[in-house]
């Protein structure tokens, strides 16, 4: 039974019967809370005689008419699909039905703000979820108009791919008819509607449009929405895109809301962008926050163009879509905003996203194998980001950037409004760069795996050096040795700072590169291969170059540089090539004069992993006082009011050993105890609060307290955490239930919870629910929407027990069941390699 997924032989078949034309969808949401009228009239061509079928999933479908004949529901429409039989050249399709609307942000998603009781909506479509809302061709070379008309009450708002038009009242309410779209996907439309505030500007285009643009939110947000540096943001990405293509903006209008809770960071439908309102910042963020909403925001405006104007014929080449946004949006925000420094961020922050990733026993080529819609979803990783978006910087310095730009450009002028397949992109860039891209393709697109590349150094009596050379080698499973365009640093100690004073770009392939033209310069402190990471791969430092930087990481004056050696140490403490404790000790010793945030950020996290998951059992508690007691120095040294400073306190309250912590984190919270510069503001108060919960220092009633001077969405997931974070079994059981027994929490609300309930905080009891978690895999896939299943699969696995016990009863479950959906196993699969490589850490650890 084909159930809710469609294959990708399903997609080629049909695509080869049929051609659409247009949609005219229309949606009545004002029929209560659960459910919305769909109307749709579908047009399309197909070859005459044939067979077919149209998705849709609904609560009731009322009418379906096929060229004027009636067709009965109830034998037709099975599955998630309406069969079509017996089409003619020329075909109009009607469907008429009751959809459902849904709280885990797929679809039509619905939200009750617990302030006011306003209720909001908006759409979320990709991958498979358009057919949630209207009767459609659900696959993205199936390209059509989109005609929408929405009936909602008349003191909402309604946004969609068009401009907003003036709507008809009638019968207290109103009906806003949109002109229709361009062709586009399906999966790029979109409905907002509720009492959205709004505010709104324009810009001028380069072809001389003047472009509409609006900035929405939810009334009880406004006042946080800085909407005015958000449109300047985009003008400086419409100003750089518009510039770099050459293809003006192709849409009538440009608008930006942020909706409530959202999976993602942001989806690009066509002129009609929908944020997470983690971008809306109601209390103080740090400068990694600001700076990722820049990039998404500029993320999405590149989606315009690559993915919304040219879009992929199927899945394998989500890619296509997503690695470019992030490299255009990385290069953008350097370029073209005051974050000057965002390939730092995009070092710490997406190649190590990438790295882990490409270590997984899940790791695929770029061009990813994609069978049906749940292979998809599962795709949408740190391959497809953060792997791409690393090989397309890589494939730019290979071609030359500006022969890289010209290539996009008549990409976009050749494909505009079609589907294209990854050999349309590297047609282009062969034509503007002159150089063969079939090997290039080849072994970066088609293959798994991360290279590493090493130093070999040789020196003369004199100290100059002899012989450089790089050696390349690849992990036995994915052998493939690549070409690589990398930069090579040298750093020397002046006055107390690294800094470079060499530098070469050359071509690396092969086992062995010899690098001759580095011969008889002295030899420096620190080494630095990928410097300016140009590469995808990892590094390693020599000898000498590691002796440097543990002893001087913080002495680098170059961001880029400190955080590749930052990401090479960690490297080499997950490859088990070096201590887990040491990598402790190196970032407690230089984390606190690291100026980027994003870098303090990730170093964070890692550094937290260490101490939960890699060091040995016998020595964690130790380890893990130390990192606290350590996180609080550096909180207590850091500059008042710095980003730094704020990083370091919600580190130390997620960090927290003994009662000692306890006190120190109750008093900051209280008051009793203060920090120059620092406020306790909303937010702060509550990861305060959830620190207090991990080691059982308060109680549900306190965190009821706090949720009641604070009943808003983000309230609502913090108290979600915190009692979830408590260290009872018993507490840990109606926690259990209200995610397992129960499915009605939204898919905030589940992500939040699950955070707290595996806190590293609670390994004594998480034991207890190793047998449940195992029986609840096969239920939970067959039973949830593909989003809450992964949140709760991948969130309340255990890992932080990192021990045997663990390690074996995930490979029982998977060795008995091997017949279980492939995507299922997937992140079984991944949740298996992450303890795998723990104690493989800890092993290395114990030396």
């Amino acid at each position: 039974m084909p159930g809710e997924n469609l294959t990708r032989i399903e997609a080629q078949e049909r695509r080869a019967i049929i051609d659409t034309q247009s949609y005219e969808i229309a949606l009545d949401v004002t029929k209560g809370a659960e459910v919305f009228g769909s109307r749709s009239v579908v047009r399309f061509t197909a070859t005459p005689g044939a067979s077919t079928f149209i998705d849709l999933i609904a609560g009731e479908v009322r009418e379906i008419t096929l060229n004027g004949e009636s067709i009965d529901p109830s034998t037709a429409f099975a599955d998630s699909r309406i069969a079509l039989t017996g089409l003619a050249e020329e075909n109009t399709l009607i469907v008429d039905a009751d959809c459902l609307y849904t709280n885990t942000g797929e679809g039509l998603h619905r939200f009750v703000d617990p302030v006011d009781g306003e209720v909001y909506l908006y759409s979320q479509f990709e991958v498979p979820d358009s057919r949630r809302v209207f009767a459609v061709f659900e696959q993205p070379d199936l390209k059509a108009t989109f005609q929408f008309t929405v009936t909602a009450p008349s003191a909402w708002k309604v946004i969609s791919n068009s401009p907003t038009p003036e709507p008809i009242v009638h019968d207290g309410a109103s009906t806003w008819g949109f002109a229709a779209t361009p062709r586009i996907s399906s999966y790029i439309t979109a409905i907002v509607a509720g009492p959205y505030e709004a505010t709104f500007s324009e810009l001028t285009s380069a072809s001389g449009q003047i472009v509409p643009l609006g900035v929405y939110g939810r009334k009880s947000l406004w006042q946080h929405i800085d909407a005015d540096y958000i449109f300047d943001k985009t003008r400086e990405g419409f100003a750089y895109f518009e510039s770099k293509f050459g293809v003006p903006y192709p849409f009538a209008k440009y608008d930006q809301m942020f909706v409530p809770e959202f999976n993602a960071g942001a989806m690009e439908n066509a002129g009609a962008v929908t944020f997470t309102e983690t971008y809306v910042f109601r209390s103080k963020v740090t400068d990694a926050v600001k700076e990722r909403r820049v990039v998404t925001i500029l993320h999405e405006l590149a989606h315009m163009w690559f993915g919304d104007l040219v879009t992929m014929k199927w899945w394998n080449d989500l890619w296509l879509n997503e690695s470019f946004a992030e490299w255009a949006s990385t290069i953008a925000t350097a370029e073209a905003t005051e974050w000057t420094e965002a390939w730092t961020t995009f070092n710490a922050m997406e190649k190590t996203w990438a790295y882990r990733q490409d270590q997984l026993p899940s790791t695929h080529p770029i061009v990813a194998e994609i069978n049906d819609l749940e292979d998809v979803q599962v795709n949408f990783d740190g391959i497809t980001y953060a792997k791409g978006g690393s090989v397309l910087k890589q494939l730019a310095a290979w071609v030359g950037i500006e022969e890289f730009f010209a290539g996009v450009s008549e990409y976009f002028k050749k494909h505009a409004w079609g589907n294209t397949e990854v050999s349309d992109l590297m047609v282009e860039l062969e034509k503007t760069s002159g150089r063969d891209l079939s090997t290039w393709s080849k072994k970066w697109l088609e293959t798994a795996g991360v290279n590493t590349l090493s130093p070999f150094i040789t020196e003369a009596a004199d100290g100059s050096i002899s012989r450089f050379a790089i050696t390349q080698t690849a992990p036995a499973d994915y052998p493939t040795i690549r070409p690589h365009r990398l930069g090579i640093g040298f750093y020397n100690l002046i006055e107390g700072e690294l800094t470079r004073t060499h530098y070469v770009e050359i071509d690396v392939d092969g086992d062995l590169t010899e690098v001759s033209e580095l011969h008889g310069l002295a030899r420096p402190d620190l080494v630095l291969l990928n410097d300016n990471d140009l590469a995808y791969a990892k590094i390693r430092l020599d000898d000498r170059s590691l002796a440097t930087a543990i002893a001087h990481l913080a002495d680098i004056s170059d961001p880029l540089a400190r955080s590749l050696v930052w990401g090479a140490a960690w490297d080499q403490t997950r490859d088990a090539e070096s201590a887990a404790s040491d990598y402790i000790d190196l970032v407690l010793g230089n984390i606190g004069r690291e100026t980027e945030s994003t870098t303090v950020r990730t170093t964070l996290l890692q550094l937290q992993l260490a101490a939960n998951q890699y060091v040995t059992p016998e020595s964690r508690t130790a380890a893990r006082e130390k990192v606290a007691d350590g996180l609080w120095a550096l909180a207590e040294g850091a500059e008042a009011g710095s980003d730094s400073q704020l990083q370091f306190v919600t580190a130390f309250a997620n960090a927290l050993v003994t009662p000692e912590h306890a006190a120190t984190v109750g008093a900051l919270r209280s008051g009793e105890t203060t920090l120059p510069g620092l406020e306790i503001d909303t937010d702060l108060s509550w990861q305060l609060l959830a620190g207090l919960a991990t080691i059982g220092a308060t109680d549900a009633a306190t965190i009821d307290v706090a949720l009641a001077a604070d009943n808003t969405a983000k309230g609502g997931e913090f108290a979600a955490q915190a009692r979830a974070s408590l260290p009872t079994a018993e507490a840990k059981r109606v926690a259990w239930a209200s995610l397992i027994e129960k499915d009605d929490a939204p898919n905030t609300i589940v992500r939040a919870a699950a955070l707290g309930f595996v806190h590293p905080s609670s390994v004594d009891v998480l034991g207890e629910f190793v047998p449940a978690y195992f029986d609840m895999l096969l239920p939970i896939w067959n039973t949830r929407t593909y989003q809450i299943a992964q949140y709760l699969i991948v969130g309340l696995y255990p890992k932080s027990l990192a021990n045997i016990e663990l390690r074996d009863a995930t490979r029982a479950w998977l060795a008995a069941n091997q017949d279980a959906a492939p995507a299922l196993r997937r992140l079984v699969n991944e949740n298996l390699a992450d303890v795998e490589r723990s104690l493989a850490v800890q092993a290395r650890d114990a030396d």
